[in-house]
């Protein structure tokens, strides 16, 4: 894996748009990295489908699995001082979400930047200055003094999508990637690089991806990817919330700069045990740094997929991000590759007797 190439992808998969329901730039980014690996499909809903070129079509499917939506909002309505009501996309916590900057698509495809504003403490009572604002309660501000002037010379529209207005930087120094929608961009990077890795390679399974859409919003691509590819075993890709930095050292299963992390059980999935064994010893035998541990809350694609086509065994191979579910987020590179490492190897060693011990 070219470590420079690989990062020029993610820095492009990452900083394209695309909030649930408005993936389509992200897509369109993708498109061209998975080109070179892959026959590419697409759905109605933009779930894109890559099937790994060398496939038999004979043998048991393998389904790669990573979102590409991420967290964001929609234009609500538009006040008559010409700022800009809006509603969540996904799982956003109030206090992470003024003063920040965003980006709202225009009519015309445009990104108009603009700010999350509140009220300033300044005309604050007591009261309001001690309490976090409700979403509701706050405003996107593009400049405009008008609503007229927001349609007519901003041309945004009601139902707009929103997304962060963040750039991907990558510290050489110190292995570390900075940016927006690692959850869960990285993953769609991570099918790719799998892809590439096993790029002319006899297996004992074929291998298909899916860059599936609107997870935030309740896992509703991969009900769509799974009943469409159909595999008989299932690797989910995600970002997974990293809890190295206000967990207890008892506590903490997530960490950055320490591989990539199996959950045994979220709020939807208890992971099937044979299959999670089998990557977790995988990982130890070839020292592949890997960490593991239990979810009291969250889930993934692995939900849907899981309960589809009569049950499918799944695992989900989490890439740790730190601040997942606001505007930046914080990874390392050497997790990421750690990631796509382990679920190459497991693909090596996949069989349809094996895949039938799960």
């Amino acid at each position: 894996m070219d470590k420079k190439k690989t990062l020029q992808m993610i820095a492009d998969i990452t900083n394209a748009p695309g909030t649930s329901g408005f993936e389509d730039a992200v897509v369109a980014t993708a498109r061209g990295y998975g080109e070179p690996y892959a026959d590419l499909k697409e759905d109605s809903l933009r779930n894109l489908y890559l099937y790994r070129k060398g496939n038999s079509g004979n043998k048991p499917i393998v389904q790669l699995d990573g979102h590409s939506d991420e967290l964001g909002f929609m234009v609500h309505y538009i006040n008559p001082n010409g700022t800009i009501h809006f509603i969540p996309l996904g799982g956003w916590v109030p206090s992470n979400v003024p003063a920040h900057k965003v980006l709202i698509q225009n009519a015309e495809g445009e990104y108009i930047p603009g700010i999350i504003a509140s009220k300033p403490p300044h005309f604050m009572s007591a009261a309001e200055r001690n309490q976090a604002p409700a979403i509701s309660d706050m405003v996107i501000d593009v400049g405009a003094s008008s609503a007229e002037e927001v349609r007519r010379d901003f041309k945004i529209r009601i139902g707009a999508p929103v997304v962060p207005d963040v750039t991907f930087t990558y510290q050489e120094k110190h292995d570390l990637m900075m940016g927006k929608a690692f959850d869960c961009r990285l993953g769609c990077c991570a099918i790719v690089s799998t892809l590439e890795a096993l790029s002319g390679e006899k297996l004992n399974v074929d291998v298909v991806g899916a860059m599936s859409v609107q997870e935030e919003v309740g896992t509703r691509g991969a009900q769509v990817t799974a009943n469409t590819i159909k595999p008989q075993v299932a690797i989910v890709f995600e970002g997974c919330p990293a809890d190295d930095t206000f967990s207890s050292p008892a506590a903490t299963q997530t960490r950055i700069k320490a591989g990539p992390y199996l959950r045994h059980i979220d709020a939807r999935m208890i992971t099937n045990p044979r299959f999670q064994r089998f990557a977790l010893d995988l990982g130890e035998q070839l020292r592949i740094p890997v960490q593991d541990g239990v979810r009291t809350g969250g889930s993934t694609n692995g939900a849907p997929i899981h309960l589809s086509n009569g049950g499918v065994p799944c695992i989900v191979i989490g890439l740790p991000v730190r601040y997942i579910h606001t505007h930046y987020g914080i990874a390392a590179y050497a997790d990421y590759a750690n990631a796509v490492k382990l679920a190459v190897e497991v693909i090596h060693r996949l069989s349809a007797d094996v895949i039938g011990g799960f």
